[in-house]
């Protein structure tokens, strides 16, 4: 059984007119009347009583029409499935993140996909830093990553999402608390807290390159995985934290932020995927990124005050 053949069929059923149902279908009528024909042997029975005036159906007719109307409804339902899929409306992607750097594009960017795609599951997964992200695009684990500049690997693409200053965070109790600015040599004895070593944290690695270029190293005491329960922590008075100027929202009450003393220190998030990652559902999200948050600024921006 052909699905030609059910078309025929059906349409001859609902016009109960061979050349009308022809017409339907845009053959001609021979044709039409073969393919019924063909139906009628392979089913060993007689689907329609026809004269020079009139066609009906017979009692098999009556009762095929019913499952032939639902397997013509579900091969367009497949077909419309994967169109659907191909445009890129269906799919899975899957996001990694952490930190409070995608707090400021996370919830738009999720919101709008959903809105406008809600046959795309977009997955998202926290408490994925920056390096271990970018590692999970390359090796294929994620399809969308927030990482940090600088990004070398040829096979990845990216786009920026904000540029961040590095700077101190101290308990509001601190002597260094009410000071202008302060420098990192002032820090020497001063206990850190920072993100788990083993976690691919690019601002525990900032820190510690930080240090290193003052001639410190500095004094992690306690590790947490999170901005908000680090920042808590120092207001706690358990230490001091660098972090970065998009985060000085989070602990309002009990920490003062301090600029660094000295050039600047840049961090640069961005969103990385796969060049070759050639998922419509990925495009889809992506193109959803660009209008809720058009890129930041170029790589060669970035570049100028890159760690």
């Amino acid at each position: 059984m052909e699905f030609k053949e059910l078309e025929a069929f059906v349409a001859v059923a609902e016009e109960l007119h061979f050349s009308r149902a022809a017409e339907r279908l845009q053959i001609a009528q021979p044709p039409l009347s073969y393919r019924i024909q063909q139906l009628e042997k392979q089913l060993k029975v007689k689907l329609f009583n026809r004269n020079t005036r009139s066609v009906t159906l017979t009692d098999a007719g009556e009762r095929l029409l019913g499952p032939a109307r639902k397997v013509l409804a579900d091969v367009e339902l497949a077909q419309a499935a994967a169109q659907s899929l191909t445009a890129g409306e269906f799919g899975r992607v899957r996001l990694g993140f952490a930190g409070a750097s995608s707090s400021k594009i996370l919830p738009p960017l999720a919101q709008e996909v959903r809105r406008r795609y809600p046959g795309i599951d977009f997955v998202l997964q926290g408490q994925t830093y920056a390096y271990a992200a970018l590692d999970q695009v390359v090796n294929g684990q994620l399809d969308l990553g927030f990482v940090r500049l600088p990004i070398n690997h040829p096979d990845v693409d990216f786009r920026i999402v904000e540029h961040e200053r590095l700077i101190c965070a101290l308990p509001s109790s601190h002597p260094l608390a009410g000071e202008a600015e302060v420098s990192l040599a002032q820090l020497a004895d001063v206990p850190f807290i920072s993100f788990p070593a083993e976690g691919g944290s690019s601002l525990r690695a900032a820190l510690v390159e930080s240090c290193a270029r003052v001639g410190i190293t500095p004094r992690i005491v306690q590790e947490a995985p999170d901005s908000y329960t680090i920042l808590a922590l120092v207001a706690a008075g358990a230490g001091a934290t660098l972090t970065l100027t998009s985060v000085q929202h989070v602990q309002p009450t009990g920490v003062a932020y301090l600029p660094l003393a000295g050039d600047p220190v840049w961090l640069h998030a961005a969103i990385a995927w796969r060049k070759d990652n050639s998922s419509p559902a990925l495009a889809r999200v992506l193109e959803v990124f660009d209008e809720v948050l058009p890129e930041a600024g170029s790589e060669a921006t970035a570049m100028e005050h890159l760690i």
